[in-house]
């Protein structure tokens, strides 16, 4: 495997919900500082501007040796007119590339897109797997394939070649959902191993059976009961984050040492971004969450990653 390892800002509890809202997020150049000294390669871009834009982005990440290994965005692809309302966020995080590309290590970002979901599937998480009828039609699916073309097509036409990300929540979370993204695209797929669990999938088995077409990688790892309990309580896909069902790796049930040993299997290679999404309450949750991120960067050099 010849995977170049990165962490995300989420990981440390920076993400929308939380920058420039909650006093305890550390800034994005300490972010930096603390993903460098832990050993990562890179860093996903997190939320606009938190790690800086253009030039100083740049800067910032040359300076530590750090690449640069994508960023995240929903469309809402299924409907045409909002999704063409998204073109300048897509086009603003291609420009944020295009800034840092020439100056940076490690292999070329990536555009990583989902779809937005809905308040339906938003407040339902988890159940798609065991109840298809949750999902898209056949009218959606078909809406879902040129919505998803356009997207995939404007990033290619920059130079960057984009990956699926799916998405607890979303009309893409179980795996039905995800083959059927497969099947209706030549798009990659960036597979995810704790939301591939929680949607009801064995991310191992996934490994094996998409090798061709995974072309980005996250890694976290994911608790089943915590899953079982948002599901039982009817919870939306926030408690996700606020219950901590992504926990250091090695401490939940995602076999994250057979999702390593699998990837090493197909000769993975592209970005491995470490995730470990949460919605910290406390400074201490904060500190804890730089801490888990050097324990999750020594857990994968004990698995020759």
């Amino acid at each position: 495997m010849k995977a170049t390892v990165a962490n995300a800002p989420i990981s440390y509890g920076a993400f929308e919900l939380t920058v420039g809202i909650d006093p305890n997020v550390p800034d994005g150049e300490q972010i930096l500082d603390e993903v460098q000294n832990a050993g990562y390669a890179g860093i996903d871009l997190g939320p606009v501007g938190y790690l800086g834009d253009g030039p100083v982005l740049a800067e910032r990440l040359a300076a530590r040796q750090l690449g640069l290994a994508g960023a995240y965005l929903e469309f809402p692809f299924t409907d045409h007119e909002a999704l063409k309302s998204l073109y300048p966020e897509l086009d603003a995080m291609l420009d944020t590339f295009d800034a840092v590309r020439s100056v940076v290590p490690g292999p070329a970002p990536r555009p990583t897109i989902a779809d937005a979901g809905s308040d339906a599937r938003r407040a339902a998480p988890g159940r798609s797997h065991s109840d298809p009828s949750r999902g898209l039609d056949n009218e959606g699916w078909d809406r879902m394939k040129v919505g998803l073309a356009s997207v995939v097509e404007r990033c290619r036409a920059r130079g960057y070649e984009p990956t699926f990300h799916h998405e607890t929540g979303t009309y893409v979370e179980a795996p039905w959902e995800i083959q059927r993204i497969l099947d209706i695209s030549d798009v990659g797929l960036c597979l995810d191993t704790g939301h591939f669990f929680i949607g009801g999938g064995d991310p191992v088995v996934a490994i094996h059976e998409w090798a061709d077409r995974i072309n980005h990688v996250h890694v976290k790892d994911a608790l089943r009961a915590v899953m079982d309990g948002i599901i039982a309580d009817n919870a939306p896909t926030t408690s996700i984050w606020s219950r901590e069902a992504f926990p250091a790796f090695g401490e939940g049930d995602a076999n994250v040492a057979g999702v390593l040993a699998a990837l090493q299997q197909i000769d993975y290679e592209g970005w491995l971004v470490v995730e470990q999404d949460i919605f910290p309450q406390t400074s201490d949750r904060f500190a804890q969450a730089i801490d888990d991120q050097k324990k999750n960067r020594v857990y994968l050099a004990d698995h020759q990653v």
